[in-house]
């Protein structure tokens, strides 16, 4: 299998760059995509088909959870991984379609890889 591939989402250039980083130096994955916006979120995704999506919860328009649900609904989908500010245990993801929530301050390659190793591969399997 190759690469697993990647759309970051976060209206903040500071922080798609930042998770950009993050998933460069992490082997085995590989960013296909950004958007800075759920709308644009959901449009990049058809056009690039990323395994798995980074997505930021608090965006303009559609926010990440709505974006989640439309990105996971029925029908093979990507994998969605919600970040923000707030700690974990502030955010319910309930309902989204996001297989995890992680505070953008503990993300890192061996968050990524984690979190990819335990909810990821059987969905593109």
């Amino acid at each position: 299998m190759g690469d697993v591939r990647v759309l970051v989402v976060d209206d903040q250039e500071p922080f798609r760059r930042a998770m950009t980083t993050v998933v460069e130096e992490t082997d085995g994955f590989v960013v296909v995509g950004s958007a800075a916006s759920g709308e644009d979120a959901l449009l990049t995704a058809a056009e690039v088909r990323p395994d798995l999506v980074l997505m930021d919860v608090h965006l303009p328009g559609i926010d990440g959870l709505e974006a989640s649900r439309r990105l996971t609904g029925p029908g093979p989908g990507a994998v969605v991984v919600l970040l923000s500010t707030y700690d974990e245990d502030q955010i319910d993801v309930a309902g989204s379609g996001a297989v995890a929530y992680v505070a953008k301050a503990a993300f890192g390659p061996d968050r990524l890889a984690e979190i990819w190793q335990r909810h990821g591969q059987d969905a593109v399997a």
